[in-house]
């Protein structure tokens, strides 16, 4: 059975940094990108960063550019994402997924998602 499970979140106020982690459990994902993406109340979710298989490659979405890092680590089937200069405009629940080979800033290609983690931005 393939897990998710996010931790790092938390309250934050403006300014300040957060790490998420995300460690993969039932099958490793080091052939595949893993993301994260994000949902605040009453949006859709979307895309934040994602990473190669290899870790080589990176995306990231135009509101994070510059602030958030993604990164993995295969031996540990985990993945990170260092948040930096954060903004109230962050809060949100962030999900990871895992198991897309294309169009990796879409959400539907993704097979596995996370439970999510809150990460609340005060200003």
């Amino acid at each position: 059975q393939v897990q998710l499970v996010e931790s790092g979140g938390g309250l934050v106020q403006a300014g300040g940094s957060l790490r998420l982690s995300c460690a993969a459990s039932g099958r490793t994902f080091s052939r595949s990108t893993m993301a994260w993406f994000r949902q605040a109340p009453g949006k859709e979710r979307e895309f934040v960063a994602a990473v190669s298989g290899t870790g080589a490659i990176t995306y990231s979405s135009d509101s994070v550019k510059g602030r958030f890092t993604i990164s993995r680590d295969n031996a540990k089937n985990t993945v990170y994402l260092q948040m930096n200069s954060l903004e109230s405009e962050d809060t949100a629940v962030y999900y990871c997924a895992a198991g897309a080979t294309t169009y990796v800033t879409r959400r539907h290609t993704y097979a596995y998602w996370g439970q999510g983690t809150q990460v609340t931005v005060s200003s």
